[in-house]
């Protein structure tokens, strides 16, 4: 099982819920994550690859749920997911994301690519309202 950690990054503006989605050049709009190093805990790992693939160093909150599935190459793969809010940096486009949007909760739903991510930015807002 490949072990992978991301994140769920949210802000409010005018009073509204907004989540972060990533476009991977090519591929898809999803949530930013990536694998576990070795010797690096499953929380350290989402915090390094989100602000890998955003530019964002950011402060994780509730855990959110996992998805389970089998990857580009046929491998099993875990990702672990946490709320995040950002607490420095900015976005350049890289080999990983190549453009970002603010969204809100129901229009990420129907934007991001993988069924799985649904349940996970889904989520967002009632592991925000009992945190």
């Amino acid at each position: 099982m490949i072990e992978a950690g991301g994140g769920v990054i949210w802000r409010v503006r005018s009073g509204a819920l907004q989540v972060l989605l990533i476009h991977r050049p090519g591929r898809d709009w999803s949530l930013p994550k990536g694998k576990q190093e070795p010797g690096e805990s499953i929380i350290e790992c989402a915090m390094r690859e989100v602000a890998e693939e955003t530019g964002f160093r950011c402060a994780p909150g509730p855990e959110l749920p996992s998805t389970e599935y089998t990857d580009r190459k046929g491998r099993p793969k875990r990702v672990r997911y946490w709320a995040m809010t950002i607490v420095s940096g900015s976005f350049v486009p890289n080999p990983e994301a190549d453009e970002i949007r603010w969204l809100s909760i129901d229009d990420a739903l129907s934007l991001v690519t993988a069924n799985r991510d649904v349940a996970v930015v889904g989520a967002l807002r009632h592991a925000l309202t009992n945190a």
